[in-house]
């Protein structure tokens, strides 16, 4: 009787797909001589669970970029898509209903609503989607961001760092696909901006959480995985981990082409 030996066929390992992907993507202000390409056909992949900071001159893109990545603005070419999801499929219904179940946003001057608390504040996004807040979660991630003795406080009784804090963990509290950030230490001071790179640096580390970050500061997009450079509406550089002094160094040669 012949024995046959069947062999295991090795399957490639699956390649993960990224969160957040553009491809092409154009800006374009205005018409005819006149017009200028805030973008112009940038493609990018945004993986899971890393921190890629978005870093240029003023005027380079970045922040246009950021926009259009997280639904607030369209392209005026190319195409954008969020854990599959093609933006330019959908209505205004549904786009809207996609950045509530996908998106996290903080913003340089909090935009927190002064009439509520910190913790209704954090609760927010669950309360306009319908849904409860998990009381063990709301814990968590209140201890995690030094909030706990300030829920009741509402934003005029908060300093800048604490109101930060509290749109972090707003950001933080739907666990979003993807965070944006755009400027988050930009209206802080060294120390407390210090502070709150650090409990970003710890939602992705711990939490897994996707994050993108719009930054002018070396220090801030040295917490980074990945680290990319626009100007005039290109991508032109793409570091992984780098150190402030590289960082810096990479923002030069970038400003003097």
């Amino acid at each position: 009787m012949r024995t046959v030996v069947v062999q295991n066929e090795q399957k490639a390992p699956a390649k993960s797909l990224p969160v957040v992907a553009g491809a092409g993507l154009t800006r374009r202000y205005g018409q005819g001589e006149t017009a200028v390409d805030a973008l112009r056909g940038v493609s990018v992949d945004v993986m899971s669970g890393k921190l890629t900071a978005v870093m240029g001159p003023s005027g380079s893109g970045k922040s246009t970029l950021m926009h259009i990545f997280a639904g607030l603005d369209k392209p005026t070419e190319g195409d954008v898509w969020i854990s599959g999801t093609a933006l330019g499929d959908l209505n205004d219904t549904q786009l809207t209903k996609l950045r509530r179940e996908h998106i996290g946003f903080i913003f340089q001057f909090f935009n927190l609503l002064p009439m509520l608390t910190a913790k209704e504040n954090i609760v927010l996004p669950l309360s306009i989607a319908g849904e409860k807040a998990d009381p063990a979660w709301i814990d968590q991630l209140t201890t995690t961001v030094g909030l706990k003795d300030r829920l009741t406080h509402r934003p005029s009784e908060l300093s800048g760092g604490q109101q930060q804090r509290v749109a972090i963990a707003r950001a933080l509290v739907s666990k979003p696909t993807v965070m944006f950030a755009d400027e988050p230490t930009g209206n802080l001071d060294s120390r407390t901006g210090s502070e709150i790179l650090a409990l970003l640096r710890e939602s992705v580390s711990s939490y897994g959480q996707t994050t993108v970050m719009v930054t002018h500061d070396p220090h801030a997009a040295a917490i980074a995985d990945r680290i990319l450079f626009l100007a005039d509406g290109q991508i032109v550089k793409d570091l992984g981990p780098s150190t402030t002094h590289q960082i810096l160094e990479a923002l030069e040669e970038v400003t003097a082409s």
